[in-house]
């Protein structure tokens, strides 16, 4: 055994850890949870109707 058997191995290792996260990544069991990964940003957007802050950032005050 010499270096080049042990560069061909580690290359056909390397290429099955690729194939496997590749299909840990795509695989149809995990589409729904990248899927609600991707929207976690939007899932804390609150209505600007609602909202008690004025866009420019300054607090309403109640009419007293």
């Amino acid at each position: 055994m010499d270096i080049n058997d042990l560069r061909g191995f580690s290359t056909v290792l390397v290429m099955i850890a690729f194939i496997g996260v590749c299909w840990w990544a795509f695989g149809p069991s995990r589409k729904k949870q990248f899927e609600d990964a991707a929207n976690a940003p939007f899932a804390d957007e609150i209505d600007v109707q609602e909202s008690p802050v004025k866009p420019d950032g300054h607090e309403e005050k109640g009419q007293d």
